[in-house]
């Protein structure tokens, strides 16, 4: 509420957080995910610090809002909430790996590897092997981890642009990418086939001393190995791709799309994903698209009502 004899506009520091359809999204994934770990306690010993992260998580989301909420959404409290909002992304991630081993005891590799061989006749990525070289593994590599880097990239050309609009409307689109594929690693656990079919690799990935670096590094910060179905480096790629497209980011799009389409075959060629991965990456892109405008009205609502 305003405060009494204060300029229209200026409120009280106790006034409610307006919490924004993504931090809502947010907030639903993380009641859901603490839902499974109490469920998976009896096998789990993890599940009091899984439900530990995700309440500290929830928390953030909400006192970055409220600070937001004090400031501007335009100037520095919009940072500090999407901030907020990729980190929890990354720790929800992080955390899954918990959280599977405390529901399944085996994983799907073995559906996977059968699907794909019933498509190709063969393993694809025991097939590509035919391609491989120091050169193309380098680049492939590199495209690989634009993942990082690509819904950076259009984040800060919609904020630098002032598009403050599409940017949320983005954003909350590829959040409910990211979530989606958490609820198919947790249908689905698969670790790949650089764990699953290397017995059946006869050659290296031949890469320099510099990109073997990257793939340690790669493997040592991703705590959930779990998340092969379906492909989120896939998925996540094509929503920023999708955006850039219907925002009419004419130039970023055209940057992107090579990019893109190397990262998708830096999947399976890395021996990231199977084949049938990618292909339910693309799926995910698709449903995520038609079902983003619905789920976000349908929050709106509910942040409609906090701004009362």
């Amino acid at each position: 509420m305003p405060v009494a004899n204060s300029p229209k506009g200026v409120y009280i520091s106790t006034m409610r957080p307006v919490l924004k359809p993504s931090d809502l999204l947010t907030l639903s994934f993380l009641l859901l995910f603490s839902g499974l770990a109490v469920f998976s306690a009896p096998l789990n010993p993890s599940w009091g610090g899984l439900l530990a992260t995700y309440a500290a998580l929830a928390a953030a989301i909400l006192v970055a809002a409220a600070y937001r909420t004090k400031m501007s959404p335009a100037k520095k409290g919009l940072y500090l909430s999407v901030a907020a909002t990729v980190i929890t992304v990354l720790l929800i991630f992080n955390s899954l790996g918990a959280l599977i081993a405390g529901i399944h005891t085996t994983t799907s590799d073995a559906r996977l590897i059968a699907i794909d061989h019933a498509i190709f006749g063969g393993h694809p990525t025991v097939w590509l092997e035919r391609l491989i070289s120091p050169l193309f593994t380098g680049l492939l590599q590199f495209a690989y981890i634009s993942y990082y880097f690509i819904p950076v990239s259009l984040g800060v050309v919609l904020i630098a642009r002032g598009r403050i609009g599409e940017f949320e409307e983005a954003l909350f689109g590829i959040l409910l990418c990211f979530y989606l594929s958490y609820i198919g690693y947790l249908l689905v656990p698969a670790i790949g086939p650089r764990f699953t079919l290397s017995h059946l690799q006869t050659v290296g990935l031949q890469g320099s001393p510099f990109i073997a670096t990257i793939q340690d590094a790669l493997n040592t910060l991703e705590k959930n190995k779990t998340d092969a179905f379906p492909s989120g480096h896939t998925a996540v790629s094509l929503m920023c791709l999708y955006y850039a497209w219907k925002v009419r980011e004419k130039k970023l799009f055209a940057v992107l799309i090579p990019v893109v389409t190397g990262l998708l075959i830096s999947t399976v060629y890395l021996r990231y994903h199977y084949v049938i991965d990618v292909i339910a990456g693309i799926a995910l892109t698709g449903l995520t698209i038609a079902l983003a405008p619905g789920v976000r009205r349908l929050l709106s609502v509910g942040a409609g009502r906090n701004d009362s």
